[in-house]
């Protein structure tokens, strides 16, 4: 058993020692580490949740009144 890890540590130590080590521009890793400043929002015209909710309410009815509320509400900011 101890030739077997001796063998395997050797091994290892000779991957790790071979070849060049692998290092990161510090300017970049820097770079990459900073969190943006400002988040990128996407304004559209159209609700794709309340449009698929739509189309399970044409399916299916719900147990409960839940989302009615939300999607009465949305209804009535769309149509002000």
């Amino acid at each position: 058993m101890d030739d077997k890890r001796n063998m395997l540590e050797q091994q290892l130590i000779e991957m790790l020692s071979e070849g060049e080590m692998k290092t990161d521009d510090p300017k970049e890793s820097a770079v990459k580490r900073i969190h943006p400043k400002y988040v990128m929002r996407i304004q559209t015209e159209k609700d794709p949740v309340r449009e698929e909710t739509e189309l399970y309410r044409q399916m299916a009815k719900e147990v409960d009144d839940r989302y009615d509320k939300r999607l009465e509400t949305q209804k009535r900011g769309k149509l002000e």
